[in-house]
């Protein structure tokens, strides 16, 4: 085995794979299909204040080479995700990551005081994309000065890793990345789901009830190297890469492009067993070119 191990900050990660928050559920949909502990962490799907029943059907559209999903972060609120959910899971022997969306920047700092509490929640994924009923729609993550704003907020509600998810869908993903380190973000993860939108020509309406939606996918996986590139030069914050990842070779990409770890998402939907599957495939890549440790080939492009 070579050396996968990495960190993220305070965050040592036994190997550089993770899953993307909304396509792994709370870790426990997989075990039936693999060991949890294998993985160097899972993000549980976003977490909000209050239960949130999501948006209404349909809410998810196959596409080439990609997916678009509105699902609305559907889920039942960070209380009931530490009642019930957290006892389970939180003795795992990997790390678990809290994904954290809000409307408000109280939503957010309210999810962030409560995790801060656990004592096996060592980090947060901050989901900037979402929107912002106080802007008018307009998602936190679009503009520096959101960005930086709910940073700043969460940054003093959370004392431990601090990852922020960054979105696609801005004019310079870089000077965002910069503005959220400036404003004590310890990673950011990048790309979230860029927008798009489908149509059934034959009904003549969009595939979802929501019109647009979140592409992923491998159809995103060149812009989002790109992004993770870009964003890896420009800030002295570890970079976690994901975005159309469907086997090691594709985390590989990441990983050279600068990334400390991956997250894999929509492949989960196709193999519930991808995510171990890439941890073999990088290791045997480390194998077959004398590559003791993942280290030396992080960020080498």
């Amino acid at each position: 085995m070579a050396k996968l191990d990495v960190n993220i900050a305070n965050l040592h990660l036994k190997n550089p794979v993770l899953t993307a928050s909304g396509t792994f559920g709370y870790g426990e949909e997989f075990s039936d299909f693999i060991d949890l502990n294998r993985l160097g962490g899972f993000i549980v799907k976003g977490t909000t204040l209050n239960h949130r029943e999501g948006n209404p059907y349909p809410r998810m559209a196959e596409t080439p080479s990609g997916m678009l999903n509105a699902v609305g972060l559907q889920n039942k609120g960070v209380d009931y995700f530490i009642d019930n959910i957290y006892p389970r899971i939180k003795d795992l022997d990997t790390h678990v990551i809290v994904n954290v969306s809000g409307a408000t920047i109280d939503d957010y700092v309210a999810v962030c005081e409560k995790l801060a509490s656990l004592d096996r929640i060592n980090a947060i994924e901050v989901n900037i994309s979402c929107p912002n009923v106080k802007q008018g729609g307009m998602a936190f993550g679009t503009t520096c000065s959101g960005a930086s704003e709910v940073t700043k907020a969460v940054r003093k509600a959370f004392p431990k890793t601090l990852i922020i998810k960054l979105s696609p869908n801005v004019t310079s993903i870089v000077d965002i990345a910069k503005a959220v380190e400036a404003e004590g973000a310890d990673s950011v993860s990048l790309i979230n789901t860029l927008l798009g939108m489908a149509i059934d020509v034959e009904r003549r309406r969009p595939y979802l009830s929501t019109i647009t939606g979140g592409l992923s996918g491998p159809a995103v996986r060149p812009v989002a190297v790109r992004m993770v590139w870009q964003v890896a030069h420009a800030v002295n914050i570890p970079v976690i890469g994901l975005g159309g990842i469907m086997n090691g070779r594709d985390a590989l990409e990441f990983l050279m492009a600068g990334a400390k770890a991956v997250e894999v998402g929509t492949a989960n939907f196709i193999d519930p067993a991808v995510t171990v599957k890439i941890i073999d495939e990088i290791n045997d890549y480390c194998y077959r070119h004398d590559i003791a440790d993942i280290n030396e080939i992080i960020g080498i492009i």
